[in-house]
């Protein structure tokens, strides 16, 4: 499996109503400093019903980048039930 395989494989391990990082991601991915690599995988995602890469957020808990749009990226989280509280996601949500 490479490595993007594996960043697809983990993604798809994070359950709704939880999040996890891009670093988070690379780290079981096999790829501790590859978090910008990661993003970049993820932005590709091939499998949107069965990667969801929505639920990967910025270390900072910014909700990051989404393909189709942060504003989107938002509102599936919150569809979810995770709350963005000053535009950062609360650590309960984490893995």
């Amino acid at each position: 499996m490479n490595f993007s395989e594996r960043v697809y494989h983990e993604t798809s391990l994070i359950p709704g109503g939880r999040v996890a990082t891009y670093s988070y991601i690379a780290r079981r991915a096999g790829n501790p400093g590859a978090a910008r690599a990661v993003g970049n995988i993820l932005n590709r995602n091939p499998y949107p019903g069965k990667v969801p890469c929505h639920r990967v957020v910025r270390r900072d808990r910014r909700p990051g980048g989404f393909a189709r749009g942060t504003r989107e990226k938002e509102r599936l989280l919150k569809k979810e039930g995770i709350l963005i509280v000053d535009g950062r996601v609360p650590e309960r949500f984490f893995l």
